[in-house]
C-alpha cells in the first residue's frame, strides 16, 4: 500500500497493523509505524494510538505506551485497561495499580487485566484488599475471576500468600468444581493436608462432584503429611465411588504417599503391576525414598533400572552417589563421580533466590556477594549461637563429600536457602514475611535451621522447593514430610 501511489494507508489500517505488531511482539514495526503515524494526516486520531499503547505494553515499553496515553484526549475504558494491564504485566505494580485507581467506570475487563497482570509476574498485591474494591465497585465476584487469584496465591513462586488466597476463596458466593478443586491444591501444595480435607469434606457437602485433579490434590496431602491409611481410603473412593479410572499421576502421587512413609516394597510391587508404564519422576521418587530409609540394595537396583532407562539424568547420578557417601563407601562414590565426568553429566547449581522490599536476590551455595558478606556472615554466626543454647546439632549427613566433621558444618552454614533467609531477615521490615524459592530441595539440616531461626526471630519463613514449608514458632507446616 505504501509503494502504490493511489493508496494511502487511513487510521484503520495503520491502528490494525499496530494490533499485529502487538501480537508478534515487535517492537522495531512497531516505532516503524509510530514514526509513520507521526507524519501522516491521522497524527491525532486517537484510536491509531490506542493501539500503539497496547504495542508498547506487549513489546514490554510501558514508558512509551504512557507518553502516548497522556497525549490523547478522550480515553475509553479499552486504552485504560491496556495500560493499567501493560504497567502490571511487566512487574510496575504499584503503578499499576495507582493509575487503576484513578480510572474512570472501572469494569471487569479492567479488574481482570489488572489481576492477571499482577498475577503473572508474581506481584505481592493484597489479593484481599483487592476484592474489597471490587465489591464496591460493584462488579460480581464470579469463579473465572477468583480462580486466577486463587492461583496467585496457591501457586505462584513469590506469590504464596495461601492465607490471602483462602480468604478470597472464601468469599465466592457459587463455586463451580474449578474453585474447590484450585484451593483444595494449594492447600495441599503448602503442606496443610487437615485443611485440604477438611475442604474436601465441605466440597462434597455441598454437592460438588470431584474430579480427577481433585483427587491428585488430596493424594499429594496425604503423602507429604504421611497420611497412609486416608490416602488409600481416598484412591479407593475416587475408583468405586466415582468411577475416575486413575491416571499416572495418581499413581505417581500414590506411589509417593507409600515410598515417604516407609512402605517401600509395597511401592515398588504397585509400580510393576499398575497399568502405566513409570516415567522418572515415579522412579525418582521411590530412589529418593530408598536413601531417606537407607536401603543401599533397594536404592542400587532403581539406580540401575533408571540409569538404563534415562542414562544421562544427573540427579540419579547424584542420588547414587549420595546413597554410598551416607553408608561411607567413598571409594564407590569417586567412581559414580568419574563416570558423570567421562559422560559429560553436569550437577544442576544449587541457588535460591529472595524478594526483600524492592530487591531481588540470587544465591549460589557457597557464594556470599561481597556487598553482604559481612551483614549475613556475622548474622548467621549470631544465629548459630543461639541455636546451639537450644540444643542444635549440625546434621552433616547431607554433604556428600570426604571431609573432616568441621569442614562439613561449614560447607552447611553456606548453603543458598540459609544465605536468602538472612538476607530477608536484615533487609525486610521487621514483622514481614521472609518468602525463599530454592531451585533443589531443602536439606535436613537446613530444614531444623529454618525451624530455630523462626523461633528466635519471632518471624515466619516461607521457603519452596518442590512443595511449600512454612516455618513459625520453631514449626513446619510439612510436619517432616517432605
Amino acid at each position: 500500500m505504501l509503494s502504490a501511489d493511489a493508496l494511502r494507508p487511513d487510521h484503520f489500517v495503520i491502528a490494525s497493523v499496530a494490533s499485529v505488531s502487538a501480537r508478534l511482539r515487535s517492537l522495531r514495526l512497531g516505532r516503524q509505524l509510530h514514526e509513520h503515524f507521526v507524519v501522516s494526516p491521522y497524527s491525532g486520531d486517537d484510536v491509531v494510538k490506542s493501539s500503539l499503547v497496547d504495542m508498547y505494553c506487549k513489546c514490554g515499553f510501558p514508558d512509551d505506551a504512557r507518553k502516548l496515553f497522556d497525549s490523547m484526549g478522550a480515553k475509553n475504558s479499552v486504552v485504560w485497561t491496556a495500560l493499567v494491564s501493560g504497567y502490571a504485566s511487566n512487574g510496575r505494580g504499584e503503578e499499576a495499580l495507582q493509575l487503576f485507581r484513578s480510572m474512570p467506570g472501572r469494569n471487569l475487563f479492567a479488574w481482570t487485566a489488572l489481576i492477571s497482570g499482577l498475577v503473572m509476574t508474581g506481584e505481592s498485591v493484597g489479593a484481599v484488599e483487592l476484592f474489597v474494591e471490587m465489591r464496591r465497585d460493584d462488579i460480581r465476584i464470579d469463579d473465572a475471576f477468583v480462580l486466577s487469584i486463587v492461583i496467585g496465591g496457591a501457586g505462584q513462586a513469590v506469590a504464596c500468600d495461601i492465607l490471602s488466597a483462602r480468604e478470597v476463596f472464601e468469599g465466592i458466593t457459587f463455586r463451580a468444581v474449578i474453585s474447590w478443586t484450585t484451593m483444595v491444591v494449594g492447600e495441599a501444595q503448602h503442606g496443610r493436608a487437615e485443611e485440604a480435607l477438611a475442604l474436601y469434606d465441605r466440597m462434597v457437602l455441598a454437592g460438588a462432584k470431584p474430579n480427577k485433579v481433585t483427587f491428585v490434590g488430596l493424594i499429594y496431602a496425604c503423602s507429604h503429611a504421611g497420611l497412609v491409611q486416608k490416602g488409600r481410603q481416598l484412591f479407593e473412593s475416587m475408583k468405586n465411588e466415582y468411577g475416575i479410572t486413575p491416571g499416572l499421576q495418581h499413581y505417581t502421587c500414590y506411589l509417593d504417599l507409600l515410598s515417604r512413609s516407609g512402605h517401600l516394597l509395597e511401592a515398588e510391587e504397585l509400580m510393576a503391576t499398575m497399568p502405566y508404564e513409570p516415567d522418572e519422576a515415579t522412579w525418582g521418587a521411590l530412589l529418593s525414598a530408598c536413601k531417606k530409609y537407607k536401603d543401599a540394595e533397594m536404592c542400587i537396583r532403581i539406580a540401575d533400572k533408571l540409569l538404563e532407562l534415562w542414562p544421562k539424568d544427573s540427579s540419579t547420578y547424584i542420588l547414587l552417589s549420595n546413597v554410598y557417601a551416607v553408608n561411607g563407601k567413598w571409594d564407590s562414590v569417586a567412581k559414580v563421580r568419574k563416570c558423570t565426568i567421562g559422560l559429560e553429566i553436569r550437577k544442576e547449581p544449587v541457588y535460591s533466590w529472595i524478594e526483600a522490599g524492592r530487591e531481588f536476590r540470587l544465591f549460589h551455595a557457597g557464594e556470599v556477594p561481597l556487598d553482604v558478606r559481612e551483614e549475613i556472615m556475622g548474622f548467621l554466626e549470631e544465629m548459630v549461637l543461639e541455636m546451639r543454647k537450644r540444643g542444635y546439632v549440625p546434621d552433616t549427613s547431607s554433604v556428600m563429600h570426604d571431609l573432616e566433621e568441621n569442614e562439613k558444618e561449614h560447607h552447611l552454614f553456606l548453603h543458598s536457602e540459609r544465605l536468602a533467609v538472612a538476607f530477608g531477615l536484615i533487609k525486610s521490615p521487621p514483622g514481614s514475611v521472609i518468602r525463599v524459592v530454592k531451585n533443589l530441595r531443602v536439606c535436613v539440616d537446613c530444614h531444623t535451621v529454618m525451624k530455630l531461626i523462626s523461633e528466635i526471630t519471632h518471624r515466619k519463613i516461607v521457603v519452596r522447593d518442590s512443595s511449600f514449608h512454612h516455618f513459625e514458632c520453631g514449626k513446619c507446616s510439612c510436619s517432616e514430610f517432605w
